[in-house]
């Protein structure tokens, strides 16, 4: 297989889908949505055997059990897609809608209107979840999409794309619309975000070598998150038992997520009384703790390193940190963060205020769980990925991040003076 003159075919032809896309009804988008939503529930077993293939070669190659879990597709899961493409047809259709109207004093109308991106390549990692969520996403924003999955889930892939395309063909929208790279060349990669002509935007999902790969490489622009190296800070007036709650949950709900907490801030104030109590909890589950010195003083436990305040764990491990107010806190999530999901702990709305202002993350949280960072919880539907860059796109990004706006003018004639 000649990889270029392949990437070049897929890109003539998304390219071709998109210009379609951009002016499809809601109604046919939906259809399509809903077609594709039957055809994944009508599969399901086919897509739990492809699925237990990858598996199967995951155990063989050697994959550690989060990105195992990550692979992993049940039935529920199956439905649970589903369910996501069915509510991402259920959302109102930002394609089209025009804002900020008003007349200039020329007599022009002048105004914004929101268009697709137009071509939208996907390349991610383990879930397969992401083929069905990205290629929803992107049908309903009017973009064309090429997914490039990673060769550990190239059964389950190939086997989603096949309902997307039985979806696809009941409509009359372009097959074309939403393409699966076939191949589990690398070449297909460096050519994918190698190719302005063809592809508008790129949004690579993985680990953070993939996405630094990606970005220092590609001519195409990249939404993109790093890593999740997320913080919870526990402040001298929270809530004790919500604080336990959440901050468990925030850890140990799920270990391989971008949204889980790393690192565990505690008020100096507070940490006699809160600690011990946490630490049991975490210990309990498995969880391995690494303290500063005052942490270890209150809660034996291993020290940490330097090296933990900036590691993304993505296991059951978490570093807890004693600080000297909120200022401290605020100043060791800025510096050691990713900009990712911060929250805090406290019943002092000053300074659940100031935290909310002066933490510089995609999503600030007051007494939450750092879990929600997440698009079906933001009622996006489903996320295409969770962005940390400042332009375009932040946060999780939904079908909104995933559109432009242009100006549009209305005139009667008017002539510039």
């Amino acid at each position: 297989m000649n990889i270029t003159d392949y990437m070049n075919n897929l890109g003539q032809a998304a390219r071709s889908a998109s210009r379609v896309l951009a002016v499809a009804t809601t109604a046919q988008k939906n259809k399509a949505l809903l077609a594709i939503a039957d055809a994944l529930v009508a599969k399901t077993d086919f897509l739990v055997a492809e699925n237990e293939k990858d598996l199967i070669a995951g155990k063989v190659n050697g994959l550690d059990d989060a990105m195992l879990d990550r692979l992993r597709l049940t039935p529920a899961g199956v439905v649970s897609i589903a369910t996501g493409v069915r509510q991402v047809a259920a959302l109102p259709d930002p394609i089209g809608e025009i804002k900020d109207m008003a007349y200039r004093p020329s007599g022009i109308q002048l105004g914004k209107m929101r268009v697709p991106l137009g071509v939208v390549g996907i390349i991610y990692e383990s879930r397969p979840n992401v083929t069905a969520d990205a290629a929803a996403l992107c049908l309903k924003s009017g973009n064309a999409t090429i997914l490039r999955g990673g060769s550990e889930a190239i059964h389950s892939n190939r086997a989603i794309a096949q309902c997307i395309i039985d979806g696809l063909r009941s409509t009359d929208l372009p097959t074309t619309a939403v393409q699966v790279v076939e191949t589990t060349d690398r070449d297909a990669v460096g050519r994918l975000i190698a190719m302005p002509e063809f592809v508008d935007v790129i949004v690579p999902r993985g680990g953070k070598s993939l996405i630094a790969r990606i970005s220092e490489g590609a001519r195409v622009p990249v939404i993109k998150h790093l890593d999740g190296i997320c913080h919870s800070y526990v402040d001298a007036t929270a809530d004790l038992a919500l604080s336990w709650r959440v901050c468990d949950n925030a850890k140990t709900h799920r270990y391989g997520v971008c949204n889980a907490m790393e690192t565990l801030l505690v008020d100096a104030a507070i940490a006699s009384a809160f600690l011990p109590k946490m630490a049991d909890i975490y210990r309990a589950k498995g969880v391995e703790l690494r303290g500063c010195p005052r942490t270890c003083a209150i809660s034996p436990m291993l020290a940490a390193s330097e090296e933990d305040w900036s590691t993304e764990y993505l296991a059951p491990i978490l570093a807890i940190k004693i600080v000297d107010g909120m200022d401290a806190a605020i100043e060791h999530i800025n510096t050691y963060g990713s900009h990712h999901t911060d929250a805090i702990m406290t019943q002092d709305y000053a300074k659940a205020r100031q935290f909310l202002a002066q933490v510089d993350s995609s999503s600030v949280m007051v007494n939450a769980s750092t879990r929600f960072a997440d698009g079906f919880e933001y009622g996006l539907g489903a996320e295409i990925g969770i962005s940390t860059d400042k332009f375009h796109a932040r946060g999780p990004v939904g079908l909104e991040g995933l559109t432009s706006q242009k100006y549009i003018v209305f005139g009667q004639g008017q002539i510039r003076q």
